[in-house]
């Protein structure tokens, strides 16, 4: 039996996770990048009651530039100099230091109501390049923070920044009071703070995918022990089931402009890849082969799917237009290339790569056929990339558990998402730009 129908027969059973976990995330950064853009990011004023802000507005900042890879921010708090505004930047101070570009700023607090202010300089033409001011509550500081760095990404890179947008994952968890598995669907921050449970059950959940608009998530449940296809609103919690076919209902995923989901269904016999409008349910079939086809992902401009089959004798990519017609193969190095998503601007995918009993994320250039391995770990699975196709996340192993991990498309830059106790996390997908 090969690889894929093995996975196939394997994909809905339970899965052996093990271990206790908790939902809040942290990062760490495994693999640097030399040569990033230095930039100094000075700790924030702060003129409110108490010693700080609930939030620390310039450490965010930092770690979202830097976990980026662009970046190389430029260690500023046993500086003696902390100016919180234009007016105080002594430009010769920070060329010294080797900060072509300066980030400075203050919160102030009355009440229940904040002001976050930032100003961001060329040091070298000692001018100022952006700077916005924003009126916050409490809670919304993070939010702000990650928004002030995708400013200045976009400011410095001429590209939109993405630290501001989320993920969604699935975590398996033994809870010690009851010695029972829960499988939960988490939508975090994609630094993993504010984790918002979507739904638990003692049965599996998989394949999360977002709605184009981030406002749902399909995704497989195992709740009437069989696989199903849910769709259910994050922000109403509301929910239902868009697939319930006899055999197989699996690997959902939205079409770009979010009026159908691209599917693997079984009720025919065999798996093939099914389109369903998502207004009144009309299917149409766009496969039809002896062999699997599972796991389809949409092209950006809605015309095109790709999909895994083993038509070939071995799990391989293939293509195949949004409409039907004859499927055309993709990926032609190795043995084993599955689980395909494409770029933001549809000109490369990823997938996972397998060669012997290593699996890892690779990316292919479409236009020249070019695949390059991003990762060095063994056990990778399901990457997605970054809205802004800067990065791209996916799941893999760490001391024998399940963790979520992150890769700029050049592969230089590496960081590692842990649950903060022991646990799995698997199945990763980033969400959306978002209003």
């Amino acid at each position: 039996m090969n690889v894929l129908r093995t996975w196939v027969l394997t994909l809905f059973i339970l899965l052996l996770w093990s271990g206790v976990a908790r939902a809040e995330l942290t990062i760490e950064i495994t693999k640097g990048q030399q040569g990033g853009l230095p930039i100094a990011i000075v700790p924030f004023g702060w003129q409110g009651a108490g010693v700080a802000p609930p939030q620390d507005i310039a450490k965010i900042v930092t770690a979202d530039l830097e976990r980026s890879g662009r970046f190389d921010p430029v260690a500023t708090r046993d500086l003696l100099a902390r100016p919180t505004d234009g007016s105080q930047v002594n430009f010769r101070d920070w060329r010294l230091v080797g900060a072509p570009h300066l980030v400075v700023g203050k919160v102030s607090a009355v009440g229940d109501n904040y002001t976050v202010q930032f100003q961001l300089f060329d040091v070298y033409k000692e001018s100022q390049k952006t700077g916005y001011t924003f009126q916050v509550k409490e809670g919304e500081l993070r939010a702000i923070a990650h928004r002030i760095s995708d400013i200045i990404y976009e400011a410095l890179t001429g590209e939109k920044g993405a630290f501001g947008t989320r993920i969604a994952y699935v975590t398996s968890t033994v809870w010690q009071a009851n010695n029972v598995r829960y499988y939960a669907l988490y939508v975090a921050d994609i630094d993993g703070y504010n984790p918002q449970l979507i739904i638990r059950s003692k049965e599996p959940l998989m394949s999360p995918a977002w709605s184009p608009d981030g406002r749902k998530l399909a995704y497989v449940s195992f709740e009437s022990r069989r696989p199903v296809i849910m769709v259910q609103d994050v922000f109403t919690a509301q929910r239902e089931k868009v697939a319930a076919f006899s055999g197989i209902n699996g690997a959902p995923a939205w079409s770009p402009d979010g009026t159908r989901l691209a599917m693997s269904l079984s009720k025919d016999g065999n798996s093939e890849i099914y389109v369903m409008h998502v207004a009144g349910g009309r299917l149409q079939r766009l496969t039809e082969h002896l062999a699997i086809d599972t796991e389809p992902a949409w092209s950006p401009d809605g015309r095109k799917l790709v999909f895994t089959s083993d038509r070939g004798g071995r799990p391989q990519i293939y293509r195949i237009a949004a409409d039907g017609g004859k499927a055309e193969r993709v990926t032609f190095d190795g043995r084993y290339n599955a689980r395909a998503s494409f770029s933001p601007d549809g000109k490369r995918i990823t997938f996972i790569n397998g060669d012997g009993n290593v699996f890892r994320v690779a990316v292919m250039e479409l236009a020249t056929g070019n695949v390059q391995i991003l990762t060095n770990s063994r056990l990778d699975e399901s990457p997605s990339f970054s809205p802004n196709g800067s990065m791209i996340i996916y799941a893999t192993e760490h001391a024998n558990r399940g963790v979520l991990a992150a890769v700029s498309l050049d592969g230089r830059v590496q960081q590692r998402i842990q649950l903060q106790e022991a646990g799995d996390a698997r199945e990763p997908v980033w969400g959306p730009f978002t209003k």
